[in-house]
């Protein structure tokens, strides 16, 4: 019965019902309530592991492909959708030409990230109830919890801008008021702040425990809000944290850029944050995503038709890396061929060959393709369990963010060229002065494909004059309404009146 509460209070999101009123009061004398069943701390330390799941969902859990980087990355100027056709993930390509539709757009995630919410609201909602619980161990589980449901809320805020923000879960008919995107803001960073402040999170997270919140990504997260929002009067603080983890030598960067991207490079000492993905015994199957195990994303972005590899396994041939961002890159750069791959060259002295799908260019992202053995030992679909984990944060952005708050004028003890400087070296490539246009190339020099570029533009002011129609696939023209995406239909059908459709 345990499971099944856990399992229902997780759907309790806003406009979900899967959980029936009646089923909610119905009174039992051999098992225990929620509110019954989290009093120990082995049992909300239960609830809190739960509280991480949904990290795992984004790439595909109710039907929808959503991975994090790929959604970001399409409405941005490195990749192309591909698959197919145009029809292939339709949601995709109309996110790619900013013509989303309430009923075609990334409605799964709005389902994920809520989700995530309320189980993070029952670690915190429930923790008063604890006994035996040290003092330690409370503050560090509480402040995991508000960090996870910060960045589930990050993400619906940077997706659809005016959502519903509660941090007490809803009680039937499962209703709140629809909060406008500066209201979400200013609740994911005093969330944030309280929990950097008051728990007791490490700079970096012993090796045992890889994949939970440490006081770094928090930082991070907190930096990245700070940033988007162009919140001027906490700039101090947020270099404050970036200097702090740069202070700590707890990180640093890798001398290989290539070598992030394999099953070594795993939480290396440039890893702040990373989504854990694991094969062996990686049950996930199409009947059951939501199933701990590995990664559908690899399969989804790998080389269609693929012959004559050693290296890597053939996929689906969606999100092609574009022509201009391989490109871009000076040819000693190091993170051009380490990150992304040339097929033509990699023909070359493999004799390999694959067969081009829609929006084909003969560049892939070579960062998360499919590795041969990838999915080695898993116990449900192969497809379904790479093992390649989701790098969400790396110290190459601590440096960035560092060097382009100083730029904006943010007070701190580090040079902002020292900064940049380091990221460039560690490429192989000269200096360039430390200005914001230049800090924003070196940002899409570094983390193409990674779901960063997009939201860079937005913040710099830039997206309405670089997404626009390319002469190509790109035909539509990214304008301010189209900064938050349509909220999904049957999320204004469920709320009964309390959501307003965004101006898309």
């Amino acid at each position: 019965m345990k499971k099944i509460i856990i399992s229902c209070c997780a759907l309790l999101s806003f406009g979900l019902n899967s959980c029936s009123d009646s089923f909610l009061t119905v009174e039992s004398a051999n098992q225990l309530y929620v509110d019954e069943y989290y009093t120990t701390d082995a049992r909300i330390f239960e609830a809190l592991v739960a509280s991480y799941d949904p990290l795992k969902w984004f790439d595909y859990a109710w039907g929808q492909y959503t991975h994090l980087g790929l959604v970001s990355d399409v409405m941005s100027d490195d990749v192309y959708p591909g698959g197919s056709d145009e029809n292939d993930c339709a949601y995709l390509h109309r996110m790619f030409n900013y013509k989303a539709l309430s009923t075609s757009v990334v409605s799964d995630l709005w389902t994920t990230f809520y989700s995530g919410v309320n189980r993070c609201n029952v670690v915190l909602e429930n923790m008063d109830n604890v006994t035996g619980i040290s003092d330690t161990n409370k503050a560090l589980y509480l402040a995991e919890a508000k960090v996870l449901r910060s960045f589930y809320y990050t993400w619906l805020w940077k997706l659809w801008g005016n959502v519903p923000y509660y941090d007490v879960n809803l009680e039937y008919p499962y209703l709140h008021d629809q909060n406008t995107a500066d209201e979400v803001y200013e609740g994911i960073v005093t969330t944030l702040e309280d929990a950097i402040d008051n728990g007791g999170l490490p700079m970096r997270t012993s090796s045992a425990w890889y994949g939970r919140v440490s006081k770094a990504m928090a930082y991070m997260l907190y930096t990245e809000a700070v940033m988007y929002q162009k919140d001027e009067t906490r700039y101090d603080k947020a270099l404050q944290y970036m200097e702090e983890i740069i202070d700590s030598k707890e990180y640093g960067l890798v001398a290989d850029f290539a070598s992030i991207w394999e099953n070594d490079g795993e939480w290396s000492t440039e890893s702040i944050f990373e989504i854990n993905y694991v094969s062996t015994n990686g049950a996930r199957s199409w009947g059951s995503p939501i199933t701990a195990g590995g990664s559908i994303y690899p399969k989804l972005i790998g080389i269609n038709s693929l012959s004559g590899s050693a290296d890597y396994e053939s996929g689906w041939g969606f999100e092609p890396v574009r022509t201009e961002a391989y490109e871009m890159y000076d040819g000693s750069d190091t993170r051009r061929d380490g990150g992304i791959l040339n097929f033509s060259t990699y023909a070359a002295s493999t004799g390999a060959t694959y067969s081009g799908r829609y929006e084909d260019t003969g560049y892939f992202l070579k960062k998360y393709l499919p590795r041969n053995g990838g999915n080695a030992g898993s116990s449900g679909d192969a497809d379904m369990n790479y093992g390649n984990n989701f790098r969400v944060y790396r110290y190459a952005e601590t440096l960035l963010y560092a060097a382009e708050l100083l730029v904006r004028g943010a007070s701190g003890e580090g040079s902002a060229q020292d900064y940049l400087d380091e990221v460039r070296t560690r490429a192989g490539v000269e200096s360039v002065t430390a200005s914001l246009d230049n800090i924003l190339n070196e940002r899409r020099l570094e983390f193409v494909g990674e779901g960063k570029r997009y939201w860079d533009l937005i913040r710099f002011d830039k997206a309405a004059s670089v997404l626009i129609p390319d002469g190509g696939y790109r035909t539509g023209t990214w304008t301010e309404s189209k900064k938050y995406l349509p909220i999904p239909q049957s999320e204004i059908d469920a709320a009964q009146g309390t959501l307003t459709q965004n101006n898309y």
